[in-house]
């Protein structure tokens, strides 16, 4: 599927990931500095993923870890700086905790920032229950 605001468009469609700037935004985050370019590789083949882009370029990225059954985990969102303050953020979270294939479900992130922006969208420390 594809999402549009504005000027910037969201794919959930894998193969839109352009590995080297995910790889450089989750260099630049604290949770994923050490993760290794295999662990993402196996990560992002292993998820849903969501592609931010801004014309051709990629500048966001998230993942969701789910059974489609009974759980999905949100991981690894992340906006590069240059784009950041923008809403962006809130959007793609939005896009991504509606989305029908897990919206009903138990939903739930971790995370050591960003707890006003989750709390808007019904979560409770780092847990939802659709």
């Amino acid at each position: 599927m594809y999402y549009e605001n504005g000027k910037y468009r969201l794919s959930d469609d894998r193969g839109d990931v352009e590995l080297d700037v995910v790889e450089a935004l989750l260099r630049s985050s604290y949770w994923a500095s050490e993760r290794s370019l295999e662990t993402m590789r196996v990560s992002i083949a292993n998820s849903v993923c969501f592609s931010l882009f801004c014309g051709d370029a990629q500048v966001g990225f998230a993942r969701v870890v789910t059974d489609f059954a009974s759980v999905a985990y949100i991981a690894d969102l992340i906006i590069h700086p240059g784009h950041r303050a923008l809403g962006l953020g809130t959007w793609m979270f939005g896009v991504i905790v509606n989305d029908p294939r897990w919206c009903s479900k138990f939903q739930f992130l971790a995370t050591d920032d960003a707890h006003g922006l989750y709390e808007k969208f019904g979560f409770s420390g780092s847990t939802k229950i659709g």
